[in-house]
């Protein structure tokens, strides 16, 4: 049943979380290294590569950099442990990390205007992303039903699919390329975008600077969140 969007104009924004609308200062690296403790049963020698993959993804790589062969068990396990280890640290994250500048007023924003759905894209298994985003008092401005996370599929480029099915099937409304927004931080987020079909919208507060971002093919880059405005109204234009 739609929820009555369907008499505006209606658009998907999807957020990646980690260095897009938070920082969390290594407490991340730490999640992945506990994590691989607890899936492994040893110490993580190897730091995790992270910079916009999805845990699953993370999870694999570590195992094998530290010359283990994944098996069924493995995969079977990572949910869980993932889940696990970002719980464990979320006080850590809450004491260390913190909301980025402009991040709560874009949201609350958007929250606020007609039409808009708004959620996540994110290689985040799902519930990680609600701890994280609660983590700072950010959650409440997403709908986690119609989010992509790294618990539907590895590969982040398919994402944008999942949550689009999703934000249709719930609101009732046609959700495609052209109604579809991604905001992101790293070249992955980009590409995610792109082959996913959707509007992207850069933001140069991670690994990747601008140039580099506009080069992967982002619609507009930002250094920051800090212009809200301008934000918006990119996220909110581009359709119209």
């Amino acid at each position: 049943m739609g929820d009555g969007l369907s008499t505006v104009h209606t658009l998907l924004v999807l957020w990646d979380i980690d260095h897009t609308l938070t920082e969390n200062h290594g407490v991340n690296k730490e999640i992945y290294a506990y994590a691989f403790e607890l899936l492994a049963g040893r110490h993580a020698e190897h730091e995790a590569q992270t910079d916009g993959r999805t845990e699953p993804e993370i999870m694999l790589n570590m195992l094998l950099a530290h010359g283990l062969k994944p098996t069924p068990m493995h995969f079977a396990r990572m949910p869980d442990v993932l889940e696990s280890a970002t719980a464990a640290k979320a006080a850590d994250l809450r004491a260390r990390g913190h909301e980025l500048p402009g991040a709560r007023d874009a949201l609350a924003i958007l929250q606020g205007t007609p039409g808009i759905i708004q959620s996540v894209l994110s290689g985040n298994i799902k519930p990680n992303a609600v701890t994280k985003l609660s983590a700072f008092g950010l959650d409440s401005y997403i709908d986690f039903d119609v989010g992509g996370y790294g618990s539907d599929d590895p590969v982040r480029d398919k994402l944008v699919a999942f949550a689009r099915n999703r934000a249709s099937a719930k609101y009732g409304v046609q959700i495609d390329k052209t109604n579809t927004v991604l905001i992101g931080d790293t070249l992955r987020d980009v590409q995610a975008g792109r082959n996913g079909g959707a509007y992207v919208v850069g933001v140069a507060t991670g690994p990747d600077n601008m140039d580099a971002l506009r080069r992967e093919g982002a619609d507009i880059v930002f250094p920051d969140l800090q212009d809200t405005r301008a934000v918006v109204e990119a996220v909110t234009g581009f359709a119209r």
